[in-house]
């Protein structure tokens, strides 16, 4: 994560990103309907969400209304779906200086929306509802070229810039805090059942392109740099680089060589 941090009126987010919205409409004719649609008909921000996610999910117009619903009925039942996407906005809106304004990630960020996409397929997971899971993972996977099992347990307050390519096994677990890049792999080694899948602790960082392979653990606040192929544990607070994933400075070779 970056050191960059935005001042965020937590308190006034929403009614804070509708008037951003608003003159957005105001400014861009051509953009007014589709922001009134997205952001300004709507009383809160899960519900925003909600219309969003069901543009994206649904597989005709006929059935957005539909989708809208259905996601308003699991968000009803399951709050820590509004409370993760609250602290994924929060996350990237802190953090992410290439954003300029509060609605960018619900709007227009595919990692974002893939990330609640899984929040939702999730629910439908733990409601016993495995072809809606299974559907929403396979949509996710179309729409973003992001691939995360339904039964995969993840955090809140996650960090997934550019996602593109990030593939998350069915066993693995991933604490709050997280940072994920690009091109991450959570997976297996082969093994057909049983936990089979990394977990990630809490604040930890996985730069673009790193694999990481096996029912291992990668340490609170542990680094692990972009492209490092990783099979074994990587202790809290540690860093590994490269693409054996050794400690920086490590030499691969002995002396003798």
């Amino acid at each position: 994560m970056t050191q960059y941090q935005r001042h965020i009126d937590v308190d006034n987010l929403w009614q804070t990103i509708l008037a951003e919205a608003q003159q957005v409409a105001d400014d861009t004719p051509l953009l007014k309907a589709f922001y009134e649609q997205n952001i300004l008909q709507h009383h809160a921000y899960y519900a925003a969400l909600a219309h969003v996610l069901a543009e994206k999910l649904a597989d005709s117009p006929a059935s957005i209304e539909a989708w809208r619903k259905f996601i308003l009925e699991l968000i009803t039942q399951h709050q820590s779906i509004a409370i993760a996407a609250s602290k994924d906005l929060l996350c990237q809106l802190r953090n992410n200086a290439a954003i300029k304004h509060l609605h960018t990630p619900l709007l227009y960020f595919g990692g974002y929306q893939a990330l609640q996409c899984y929040r939702l397929a999730h629910a439908c997971w733990l409601n016993h509802q495995s072809a809606m899971a299974n559907y929403i993972q396979s949509r996710v996977v179309y729409l973003f070229g992001v691939d995360i099992h339904p039964a995969a347990q993840i955090g809140a307050g996650i960090f997934m810039d550019h996602a593109v390519g990030i593939v998350i096994g069915e066993t693995s677990v991933v604490e709050d805090d997280v940072t994920l890049f690009q091109g991450v792999t959570l997976g297996g080694t082969g093994k057909g059942s049983g936990d089979r899948h990394p977990k990630v602790r809490r604040g930890a960082f996985i730069g673009s392109g790193a694999q990481v392979f096996g029912n291992i653990e990668i340490g609170a606040q542990a680094k692990v740099g972009g492209g490092a192929v990783v099979v074994n544990t990587v202790a809290a607070g540690s860093t590994v680089v490269g693409p054996t994933a050794k400690p920086p400075g490590h030499h691969i070779f002995s002396s003798k060589e």
